[in-house]
């Protein structure tokens, strides 16, 4: 809620012994991950991170070190990923360095966040708030007493028993705010919690002055109360980042610890999964989580992969699924060929994901980042003249003035400015998910609701991506084996596609089978030549007279023999023509770039009501149409989902791919839909506009307190027991006005999720 810095002082001492722990640390723990860039990956838990002003401090401090080529801080996690050239530093630097700072730091293995739970931070807050609460309110029974009319010796004596409450639980509850001054201060600069920490000490200094020399007045109790509703508004906010924290922990504990790799004979060897490769072969048994990513190479299963599409209904598992780790696999056991390393699984990459949730530097985080920064100079400036100002006013009266300056001091915390920002992007990463929607930085939460034109890509976005056919002119029987035979020799999704439509049934025995890339397969058959593939390579060798101009997706012919069209159709993603509907009418214009041939863009295009298309179209290509609407000023939301969609999805003012995309697509993108519904996009933006209205709200009202509040504080029309009330008050609104994106936030239909409209292109136009 506040900001504070590390636990312990910055001595040279205490530095040395950091980064002793921390080497010896390293030796227990694959503390490092090599990168392709060539650097090493390094994360340290650093539980003493508390607001946006921390976030700065180290990564301006960090960043420009020494072979550090990337620094970033996670508040929610409470974590720094450095990235390292080995060859210039190491981690032990760093972790002195961030101990200097007045942040100690301990590594993190990297296939366990189970640690990063601060069940000690937690225990701590709530003592603390037990201890504040107790004085507060013992402290306020014996003040009623004094305002009710108690005098001379009696009201000595109850200001003397405040204070022998106040002082010990000033002491032990807040210590937290005691420590983040002095290490602030000890390293040379200042944070939200010198003046807080200021203002305490002054008013519980000043009470204690009063009540050994009989004044009239003390406030013990504004100091309590004061800790008691700050450390509050603490543990909210902690709450509040808990909910990112957990997801991410739960997601890691989905995530296994090896797995069984199986041998030459159909013996199988336990081991870790950082030492498992692509390529090799890992046995899933029925009841457990596949444990990385790869295809099934043998045996059959049913397997549970809600995390990844959120839907409960199982699916079949057959030789040349694809599975995600995570997915749970419920009835047989099955052979994996490994595709991907466990650090680069679908499961890692979704924690990643996750992590990275509000690490974002949008607009309103820069500009509350930099409130921040301005408040302790300006406050302590301000409640400096304040001091004066009535110094002068009450002729030499520094009981007022001291009062006066401590309740400022109070009241003007900036506590609802540096929750107005971070609290609204943690909730929102929670809700997101919740729809199945993985976000990358709280920034794109921003990018999103500034959106007003949406491009998707076709294949594999606006359609499902996998090729169907709609109409086959082959029938006879022997034709039907050849090509059968022919396309069983290909991977192409346009010759699979042919297969599952011609279905099981004996194959053409045929010689010098041979796929020749970007035209088709090629064989002898009883002494004939045969081919599948594109219309006009495939006509060279048909029957000339019997050649179709027909524009089909897909031909065969036997040498000499009439030409067989197969047309090939893609099926709509789910949700496409909601989604569509839903942005035109909010306004937004939609277009749609393809490399596909421009007769099934068209017919895709006037299908979904989109206007505006282009077909053939290069990554290049993609890139420049996006950067020219760019120039026109425009802000662009890119949907798309291959490889050749990334860059344009990394060019887009906002982006976002489907999980079924590729590596490369999720990479580049800001948000990733695990279901397969194209009404993700809709929700998310949902999701992003409530975020961005919250926030203005949160920054309004964070203004409009300080607006009323200083000029009253500065009157001397605030004591110090009110002021604590007030900006505690104003925490809570925040937090409160915050929580109201987890109610009625839109989600994609559930009715629809997860499964695709069976309607191709072919079929539109048909329709029509």
């Amino acid at each position: 809620m506040t900001c504070c810095g590390g636990n312990i002082a910055a001595d040279g001492a205490e530095s040395a012994k950091a980064a002793h722990d921390f080497a010896r640390a390293e030796e227990l723990l694959h503390a490092g991950r090599s990168r392709d860039d060539g650097t090493v990956e390094y994360v340290f838990s650093v539980p003493d991170i508390h607001c946006g002003a921390c976030i700065s401090s180290i990564e301006r401090t960090i960043g420009p070190m020494h072979g550090v080529r990337h620094a970033r801080v996670n508040l929610s996690l409470k974590r720094v990923t450095v990235h390292l050239d080995p060859d210039e530093t190491g981690p032990v630097e760093v972790a002195t360095a961030l101990s200097t700072l007045g942040f100690p730091a301990q590594p993190v293995d990297l296939g366990d966040l189970d640690d990063l739970e601060r069940k000690r931070t937690d225990s701590e807050l709530l003592k603390s708030l037990a201890v504040a609460g107790f004085a507060s309110a013992n402290i306020m029974l014996l003040s009623v007493s004094v305002w009710s009319g108690a005098d001379g010796a009696t009201r000595d004596l109850f200001h003397l028993i405040s204070a022998l409450i106040a002082i010990p639980a000033v002491a032990y509850a807040g210590r937290v705010f005691f420590r983040s001054a002095w290490t602030a201060v000890s390293a040379g600069r200042v944070n939200m919690d010198v003046p807080i920490s200021l203002a305490i000490m002054l008013a519980t200094g000043m009470s204690l002055f009063e009540a050994m020399t009989g004044g009239p007045k003390t406030y013990f109790e504004a100091a309590t109360m004061l800790l008691f509703f700050l450390l509050i508004g603490r543990y909210l906010d902690q709450r509040m980042r808990e909910r990112v924290r957990t997801a991410v922990v739960q997601l890691s504990r989905l995530a296994a610890k090896g797995a069984n790799v199986a041998l030459e004979g159909g013996e199988t060897r336990y081991m870790p999964l950082d030492e498992i490769e692509p390529g090799m072969t890992v046995r899933v048994f029925a009841g457990e989580r596949v444990p990385i990513d790869g295809t099934v190479i043998a045996g059959r299963s049913d397997v549970d992969r809600s995390l990844v599409t959120g839907e409960s209904m199982p699916v079949a598992a057959r030789t040349g699924v694809a599975l995600e780790a995570g997915a749970m696999n419920l009835t047989g056991a099955i052979d994996l060929k490994v595709t991907n390393a466990a650090d680069r699984s679908f499961l890692a990459e979704v924690r990643a994901m996750m992590e990275a949730a509000e690490n974002g530097r949008g607009a309103y985080v820069r500009a509350a980042d930099r409130a921040a920064r301005l408040y302790a100079p300006f406050v302590h400036s301000l409640a400096a003249i304040a001091f004066v100002v009535w110094m002068v006013i009450t002729g030499g009266d520094w009981h007022t003035s001291l009062y006066i300056a401590i309740a400022l001091l109070i009241i003007t915390c900036p506590c609802a400015l540096g929750l107005a920002v971070p609290v609204v992007h943690v909730i929102g990463a929670s809700r997101l998910f919740e729809n199945g929607i993985l976000m990358k930085d709280g920034a794109a939460l921003e990018r999103l609701a500034e959106a007003d034109t949406v491009v998707f890509d076709k294949t594999g976005t606006l359609t499902t991506g996998t090729p169907t056919v709609t109409a086959c002119a082959i029938d006879d029987e022997t034709e039907t084996r050849i090509a059968r035979a022919l396309a069983a020799s290909s991977g192409h999704p346009a010759s699979r596609a042919l297969m599952r439509h011609l279905g099981t049934g004996a194959l053409g025995r045929g010689e010098n089978v041979t796929e020749l890339p970007g035209l088709g397969v090629e064989g002898i058959f009883d002494g004939r030549r045969a081919r599948l593939g594109r219309m006009g390579w495939v006509a060279a060798i048909a029957d000339a007279s019997a050649v179709s101009e027909a524009d089909a997706g897909l031909a065969f012919a036997i040498e000499n023999a009439p030409v067989r069209s197969v047309t090939l159709g893609e099926d709509i993603r789910a949700g496409a023509r909601a989604t569509i509907a839903d942005l035109q009418d909010a306004g937004l214009e939609t277009r749609m770039l393809s490399g596909d041939a421009p007769g099934p863009v068209e017919r895709l295009a006037h299908g979904l009501a989109i206007d505006t298309w282009h077909a053939e179209q290069t990554p290049a290509d993609k890139i420049g149409h996006v950067a020219a609407l760019a120039e026109a000023g425009r802000k662009v939301l890119f949907v798309g989902d291959g490889i050749n969609d990334a860059p344009a999805l990394a060019a887009g003012h906002v982006s976002m791919a489907p999980s079924s995309g590729s590596d490369v697509g999720r990479t580049a993108a800001d948000f990733v839909f695990t279901r397969d519904s194209l009404e993700a996009v809709t929700a998310a933006r949902g999701i992003a506009l409530r975020a961005q209205s919250l926030v203005r709200q949160n920054f309004a009202l964070a203004a409009l307190y300080n607006v009323i509040a200083v000029p009253i504080a500065m009157a001397g029309l605030v004591t110090p027991l009110v002021a604590a009330i007030a900006m505690s008050a104003s925490s809570i609104v925040v937090v409160m006005n915050s929580m109201r994106l987890t109610r009625g936030a839109p989600s994609p239909d559930k009715r629809t999720a997860g499964r695709a409209i069976p309607t191709s292109t072919a079929r539109l136009e048909a329709a029509e």
